[in-house]
């Protein structure tokens, strides 16, 4: 038999597989949703304060992100959100935008992804592993999904 043939049965199976799981096994929770709502969030790194503000951040899951992330400090600093995919680099004194959807449920970090250094602010050590928040995604009304 040609090898050919063999390779493009195993190609229509793995497509077949992952179709018949997408439409019928993929779990509720697992499932994407979109709410239609879009949040704009302003996302700032405080200046010599090795900080977010704010520090949490609440939203639906389904909800589309609109990001603005704004650098007081006169050095580099970046936001990284792992659950979403997100690495930002947030240059000296700048504003970025980036967007994406909320699409698990849970509380998921939000932390400065570049070496910002480290520092006294009113009378407390902070350092760049201080600079952390959270999303909290809370699931979405019942009828939206």
């Amino acid at each position: 038999m040609n090898k050919y043939i063999i390779l493009f049965g195993v190609l229509i199976l793995v497509v077949a597989g992952g179709v018949i799981y997408r439409i019928f096994l993929i779990p509720e929770s697992s499932k994407p949703v979109s709410t239609g709502v879009v949040r704009e969030i302003t996302i700032v790194a405080k200046k010599d304060e090795w900080r977010f503000m704010p520090e949490a951040i609440e939203v639906e899951r389904g909800d589309t992100l609109v990001v603005t992330a704004v650098n007081e400090d006169s050095y580099d600093h970046g936001i990284g959100i792992d659950a979403f995919g997100i690495s930002q680099k947030m240059p000296a004194n700048s504003t970025i935008r980036f967007e994406f959807v909320v699409t698990q449920e849970g509380d998921f970090p939000f932390y400065c992804s570049v070496p910002c250094g480290e520092g006294d602010i009113n009378g407390m050590h902070r350092t760049h592993f201080d600079m952390i928040g959270k999303i909290q995604v809370h699931s979405a009304v019942s009828g939206t999904q």
